[in-house]
């Protein structure tokens, strides 16, 4: 099957879209700050060395997390795109472990093919990182940015075993769903676990972290990413909710309303894949972007940690990054995802249906897909603000503009909106009967 999963590669390159770009990707991601460890090797204390491994392993880990949640979440839904092919492979006799292996071998070579891609994205990334610290004074201006063995090391071996990973958990998750034994209870155990770390976190920075001042942001910032990764195994239960809620608002707006809400309803575990993204970008950038907010507000006229520069810094370029690629993953999902209905709009249009109002149901549901996301990413990140607002300000509620969660929540909305109706406005230029067939 390894011989398959190479020619599906080489025939079939526009299907593998979506995981090479969220690969290489976190590739350049992982890779760029682990070379801050190669320039920190040569570089002694008084010359920045500990401002460079904190920044490494602080954003390198966050990174980490969040592009192998990512990669798992595009891998699955390129693979539910093939599910006729897996299909057919069964019918010819090719067992669940054949093609298991097959997927995995697929996620190999891809992760692979995106990291050797990324090495040049990886290395600017890595003097761009280098260059701030350094126009920051938190590095010595004569040190010389270092691109070798830890940060192609990492690269390589972090995306290759991510990947393994991702194809291994996909392949038990489609022979789940082939045979409809799919077990959510292990994907709301995952959540619970992550809620649960998310929760700790957020009791340790009002308790233990309370009155540490900056360091608090150590507890503070964890809880939020975990709780975003926690709702985001919740989308399918999320996204049921708000349909349910809004339900009768959209059906009132006619034929699409019905149309959008019956198809939230018969095919919300495939759309809750597109809540994801948006939860997390959300959840990431507004928890960070306020936690720093209150810091700043907090810091006002006091004697600050010499590191406290270091974590202002860190703060800005982590969310910068993540926010960034998150962003960039929202759109990939949501175009893979918009482009596997080609057929599903067929036959809607066979049935009667006019391509405004196929225009008009996608548009509905990415409506109730972005009013998911953006709720459970705020959800999320007040696990970040509301205990760092109690440990630093000694205020539950912080004193807090809301304009900076309104630009994230836009942002949401914009990529949300502009990555669905254009695919789908391109997907419609087939016609039916020729989509119908494909």
């Amino acid at each position: 099957m390894i011989a398959v999963a190479l020619r599906n590669l080489r025939h079939r390159p526009g299907g593998f879209v979506a995981t090479f770009l969220s690969s290489f990707l976190g590739a350049a991601l992982i890779m760029a700050f682990a070379s801050l460890l190669d320039t920190a090797s040569g570089v002694p204390a008084t010359g920045g060395n500990e401002s460079l491994v904190t920044t490494a392993l602080v954003g390198g880990g966050w990174c980490l997390v969040i592009v192998a949640f990512a990669v798992t979440s595009t891998l699955s839904l390129a693979v539910r795109r093939r599910s006729e092919q897996i299909a057919l492979l069964r019918r010819a006799g090719a067992t669940w472990p054949q093609i298991g292996r097959m997927v995995v071998g697929e996620a190999a070579a891809v992760a692979l093919l995106a990291s050797a891609a990324a090495v040049p994205v990886g290395w600017l990334l890595g003097r761009v990182l280098v260059s701030l610290l350094k126009d920051t004074g938190q590095v010595a201006s004569d040190v010389s940015p270092s691109f070798a063995v830890i940060a192609l090391g990492m690269g390589f071996g972090v995306t290759l075993l991510g990947s393994l990973a991702a194809g291994i958990a996909t392949a038990r998750r489609v022979r789940a769903a082939s045979t409809r034994r799919e077990r959510p209870r292990l994907r709301r155990a995952g959540a619970v676990l992550f809620l649960l770390m998310g929760a700790n976190c957020s009791v340790l920075t009002v308790t233990i972290m309370d009155g540490r001042g900056i360091d608090a942001m150590q507890t503070a910032g964890q809880a939020g990413i975990w709780a975003a990764i926690g709702l985001a195994l919740l989308a399918p239960e999320l996204l049921r909710l708000v349909t349910v809620v809004l339900g009768p608002l959209v059906r009132a707006s006619g034929v699409a309303g019905s149309l959008a809400v019956t198809g939230v309803h018969s095919r919300t575990r495939q759309l809750a894949s597109a809540v994801m993204p948006v939860l997390l970008f959300t959840g990431v950038a507004t928890g960070t972007v306020y936690m720093q907010g209150i810091e700043d507000r907090a810091a006002e006229g006091q004697v600050q940690a010499a590191y406290a520069r270091d974590i202002q810094t860190l703060n800005y370029v982590v969310v910068g990054m993540i926010t960034l690629f998150v962003a960039i993953m929202l759109v990939n999902t949501l175009v893979a995802a918009t482009a596997h209905r080609r057929r599903e709009f067929a036959q809607h249009r066979l049935a009667g249906a006019t391509r405004g109002q196929v225009l008009a149901m996608v548009s509905l549901e990415g409506v109730l897909i972005t009013v998911t996301g953006v709720l459970g990413g705020l959800a999320a990140s007040m696990f970040t603000i509301l205990p760092f607002g109690s440990a630093r300000a000694d205020r539950l509620w912080p004193s807090a503009s809301p304009w900076a969660f309104a630009v994230i929540a836009l942002s949401a909305v914009a990529l949300t909106a502009s990555a669905t109706i254009h695919t789908t406005r391109r997907t419609l230029r087939t016609p039916a009967t020729t989509a119908v067939r494909a």
